[in-house]
């Protein structure tokens, strides 16, 4: 069964214009939390080089990307598979570059943890990992409706909340990963561009 995220329509557009800028232009993409499977359709039909791989942790977001992915029938867009970015082991073993979005404020820090090691283990140096979302900056004051945000979130669950860029960074570092770009996004969101670099600590 399709499911449908309201916040797809807004934000799908303003993402593409910055993949266009930091993707490979060839190559396999894992999006990691793909969620209901729209964004997937959509970077799949924008890129018809790239090969999307889509992925999810839970039943019902996998049956509904399975539903998109039936319905739209790109040659390039993968069957979704079972992943839990809080895991050691990843279904994927290599990718040209990893996406994520909105997942790291709506997950325990765990599964940020673990988005960072894994991206580190199958990302080839330069490779980029890109986060798209809302985020805390030391030096930037958070927006009022980021604010309520974080407080609903936290309400729903304790482990959940906007993350400090700086703590990303610093996971990124001790992956072997450094932040190469910063984008500002309507509606108070960020996106986050890493690079895989030689150095990854082991």
């Amino acid at each position: 069964m399709k499911r449908h995220a309201p916040a797809t329509l807004r934000n799908t557009r303003p993402i593409i214009e910055i993949l266009r800028k930091e993707l490979p232009p060839n190559g396999m993409v894992l999006e990691v939390a793909s969620g209901t499977g729209e964004h997937a359709v959509a970077f799949a039909s924008a890129f018809p080089d790239l090969t999307w791989q889509p992925s999810d942790r839970t039943a019902d977001e996998l049956t509904s990307i399975r539903a998109y992915r039936a319905e739209a029938g790109l040659d390039n867009l993968a069957a979704p598979v079972v992943l839990d970015a809080g895991s050691d082991v990843w279904p994927v073993e290599r990718a040209d570059a990893v996406v994520c979005i909105n997942m790291v404020h709506i997950s325990p820090w765990v599964a940020t943890e673990g988005l960072f090691a894994g991206a580190g283990r199958v990302l080839p140096s330069g490779a980029p990992l890109l986060l798209y979302g809302p985020y805390r900056e030391a030096d930037v004051p958070l927006a009022p409706s980021n604010a309520d945000f974080d407080a609903s979130l936290k309400s729903r669950d304790p482990d959940w909340g906007l993350r400090e860029v700086a703590a990303l960074d610093e996971l990124a570092r001790q992956s072997g990963i450094e932040r190469s770009a910063r984008y500002t996004m309507p509606a108070n969101n960020l996106v986050l561009v890493y690079r895989k670099t030689k150095n990854a600590r082991r």
